[in-house]
C-alpha cells in the first residue's frame, strides 16, 4: 500500500513538474511571426520575450537545430542571410533557466534576392525530330543527341543523328518502366525512371546495362544533369536535389525560388557554365537558376516557338509540352524541343 502511495505521489509530482513546464514554455515567444518572408541578403531580427520575472541563465539561437548564437538577455539578435540556401529555415531559442531547458520556435522562408532577368529567345535553326518521342532527359554529345523517351512500354534510351533526328543507336527499356532524365558522366550514362525508384547505367558506347540502383531521394524521377562532380536532379516540386556520381545516393539540395514564391515543378535539367537550366513543366518557361542558392537568375519566355497555328488539329497540346534542353559546350550551342515535337530548335536566349 505504502509503495502505490509513494508511486502515486511521483506521478502526481512528474506530472505537475511537467504542466509547469509547459505553461513556462507558452510564456516564451519568438518572433518573427511563423512564415514571414526575407529576401537572401536582409537581416532578420531574432527576439525571444519572456516575462519579467523570468529571468534566463543563458539563451541560445540555433539555425536549422544548428547553434548560431548565445545571449544572457531578451536583446535582439541579428541573423544574416547573406549565405543561406533559400526556402524555409527553422529558428529555435532554447531558454536556459534554473537547470531547466525551455523551448520556443519559428520560421522564415528566404526568396530570392533580387527579381529575375526576363529573356526570350531568337531561333538560330531548326533540325528535325522524332514525332514518336516523348522526349524527357535531352543532351548533345560529339555530334548527337542522347535523347531519354517516356511513356511505360515505349521508353527508350536513343543516340540520334542531330541534321536527321534518326536514331542510330537505342535501346528499350521493360515495359514496367517509365524513362525519365538522363546525363552523361564520364564514360556512363545515368538514366531515372518515373516511378518506379529505379536508376539505370549504360556504358556510354555500348548502351549495355552496367547496372541498376535504388533512386529514393524525393518523390518521383523527372531531371537529370551533371556539373563533373554531382548529379542534380529534380522531383515535381521545387527542390533540387544533389547525388553523388559514383553511388548516386543523395548528399543534399536546394529549394527553388524567385523574389516572391517556390517555383513549382521544375523539370528537364541542363548545367551550362555554372548555372542550371530547366524548363518548368507544363509551361513555356525555362529558369535560370544558381546551383549553390536556388535562387532563379534569369526567367526564358519560349511562347510560340513552335506556334499553334502550326500544329495538327488532333494534337495533344496538354500533354505533349516544351521538354528537352541540351548544350553543345564545344560549339556553345544550345537545344530546346517538346514532347512529340517535330523540330528540335536551336536558340540563343536574349533580353526581353
Amino acid at each position: 500500500m505504502k509503495i502505490k502511495t509513494i508511486l502515486l505521489l511521483v506521478l502526481i509530482t512528474t506530472l505537475a513538474y511537467s504542466c509547469k513546464n509547459k505553461n513556462l514554455e507558452a510564456s516564451l515567444s519568438l518572433s518573427p511571426e511563423a512564415g514571414t518572408n526575407y529576401k537572401q541578403g536582409q537581416e532578420v531580427a531574432v527576439k525571444l520575450s519572456y516575462p519579467a520575472d523570468l529571468k534566463p541563465d543563458s539563451i541560445v539561437y540555433l539555425l536549422d537545430s544548428v547553434k548560431i548564437a548565445s545571449k544572457k538577455d531578451s536583446s535582439v539578435f541579428s541573423l544574416k542571410t547573406d549565405t543561406m540556401a533559400l526556402g524555409p529555415r527553422g529558428v529555435t531559442a532554447k531558454f536556459y533557466h534554473d537547470g531547466k531547458v525551455l523551448d520556443a520556435s519559428t520560421n522564415i522562408v528566404l526568396l530570392a534576392p533580387k527579381a529575375p532577368e526576363e529573356l526570350t529567345y531568337k531561333v538560330e535553326k531548326v533540325y528535325p525530330h522524332d514525332t514518336s518521342s516523348y522526349t524527357e532527359g535531352l543532351e548533345y554529345h560529339d555530334g548527337y543527341l542522347y535523347e531519354s523517351t517516356g511513356n511505360n512500354g515505349h521508353s527508350a534510351l536513343r543516340k540520334v543523328k542531330l541534321e536527321t533526328g534518326k536514331a542510330v543507336q537505342e535501346v528499350k527499356m521493360d515495359k514496367k518502366y517509365f524513362g525519365e532524365g538522363l546525363t552523361m558522366i564520364g564514360d556512363k550514362i545515368i538514366q531515372l525512371t518515373y516511378k518506379e525508384k529505379t536508376g539505370f547505367v549504360y556504358d556510354k558506347n555500348t548502351f549495355k546495362t552496367l547496372k541498376t540502383f535504388p533512386y529514393n531521394v524525393g518523390l518521383e524521377g523527372w531531371g537529370l544533369c551533371n556539373d563533373g562532380n554531382k548529379l542534380y536532379t529534380d522531383d515535381s516540386t521545387n527542390r533540387i536535389w544533389f547525388l553523388d556520381k559514383n553511388d548516386y545516393h543523395g548528399i543534399g539540395f536546394i529549394d527553388v525560388y524567385d523574389d516572391k514564391e517556390a517555383m513549382q515543378e521544375v523539370n528537364e535539367l541542363e548545367y551550362i557554365d555554372g548555372k542550371l537550366y530547366s524548363n518548368v513543366y507544363t509551361q513555356d518557361t525555362i529558369l535560370v537558376i544558381n546551383p549553390k542558392t536556388g535562387a532563379v537568375m534569369q526567367r526564358v519566355d519560349m511562347k510560340n516557338l513552335w506556334p499553334m497555328k502550326d500544329r495538327p488539329a488532333d494534337f495533344d497540346n496538354a500533354q505533349n509540352v516544351l521538354n528537352g534542353i541540351a548544350w553543345d559546350e564545344k560549339g556553345k550551342r544550345l537545344f530546346v524541343t517538346g514532347k512529340k515535337w517535330p523540330h528540335v530548335y536551336q536558340v540563343k536566349f536574349v533580353k526581353k
